[in-house]
């Protein structure tokens, strides 16, 4: 189907594309748009995967995640490939080999290392592809900008994921980038604001709202949970209360008060430790979200009614156990 189209004979915008003949035709009157489509498709079949990669003559798309673009050759990718030459070619083969390393450019040597380390990184991080994709492209133009010499490839590559993650709304903190590549917090954000400054890259600070899917996957609690903790954060902003403090602080009191209130709740500590954040922030951004939204006290006999369950559990367990243990001394 076609859209944003309209029929001059009956103003409809539902289309059909007849592929045997090559026209377009509208779905209402059957009036004839356009006609002698050309056909992109390949002119071969291919019955399974042997059949499609013999018969396919192109390769995979350019991408900026490989120092060639993916689009160049290289001899001897493995010692395998020895045994496939002639023992009288061997040494011609070697040759070839030896002159493909000496003329792979400085530039390129650099690229592979590092994009392979940005690869690592961003899987152990969880990131979508564009994140992956976008920074590959901005560290080569910072490897052509000479902004690398110098420097740790390391934590120019962080401090680019760290920039392009929070623009394309899936940003990760300073604990997990500096976990994931053994740098130092500090030398992230130096790094960060260097990059920054000389690529103009100019990203507004990361929403709170941002991090809550991620913090509520990790802490087990459903889309109830998640869409409450939005509520409170979008009450918060309408407030003026989240203005000037940290996204991950306020996403965990959020998270916090919404998993009291949807009965799933997980204590200061453990979300503390997910978030990376100490439990003081978290007590002082839910003191500030409680009290300004007015919801203090309904919080307050959520987390009794909580307690008071889990309390009386405690108590069923201990007694079914005490139960089972009459049951064993009398038999």
């Amino acid at each position: 189907m076609v859209e944003k189209l309209r029929c001059p004979e009956c103003g409809g915008e539902e289309f059909i594309e007849d592929e045997s003949r090559g026209e377009l035709v509208c779905k209402k009157c059957g009036y004839v748009l356009e006609e002698e489509y050309i056909d992109t498709s390949p002119e071969w079949r291919a019955f399974d995967s042997e059949q499609q990669a013999t018969r396919t003559r192109t390769g995979a798309p350019i991408t900026f995640t490989k120092h060639d673009k993916g689009i160049s050759t290289e001899i001897g990718i493995s010692s395998a490939e020895l045994y496939k030459v002639p023992a009288r070619k061997r040494a011609q083969y070697y040759r070839m080999i030896k002159w493909n390393k000496r003329l792979t450019k400085s530039k390129d040597r650099n690229l592979s290392y590092s994009l392979s380390e940005l690869a690592r990184q961003i899987s152990y991080l969880g990131l979508p592809k564009s994140v992956h994709e976008e920074v590959a492209r901005l560290y080569e133009k910072a490897v052509d900008m000479g902004l690398v010499r110098g420097r740790s490839m390391e934590s120019i590559i962080t401090a680019l994921i760290y920039a392009v993650a929070r623009e394309k709304g899936t940003p990760r903190t300073l604990s997990e980038l500096s976990a994931a590549s053994g740098i130092e917090k500090r030398e992230i954000g130096r790094a960060y604001r260097y990059i920054a400054r000389a690529l103009g890259i100019k990203i507004l600070p990361a929403k709170p709202e941002d991090y809550i899917p991620r913090f509520a996957s990790l802490l087990g609690l459903s889309g109830r949970v998640q869409a409450r903790a939005r509520e409170i954060l979008k009450k918060a902003l309408d407030e003026d209360i989240v203005s000037g403090k940290g996204p991950t602080g306020i996403a965990a009191a959020a998270l916090y008060i919404a998993a009291v209130l949807e009965g799933e709740k997980r204590t200061q500590r453990d979300i503390a430790d997910i978030v990376g954040v100490t439990e003081v922030t978290i007590r002082n951004r839910y003191k500030d979200l409680v009290e300004k939204l007015g919801i203090e006290e309904e919080v307050e006999k959520k987390a009794q009614e909580a307690a008071k369950s889990e309390e009386e559990k405690e108590t069923k367990k201990a007694q079914e156990k005490e139960g089972e243990k009459k049951k064993i001394v009398l038999e």
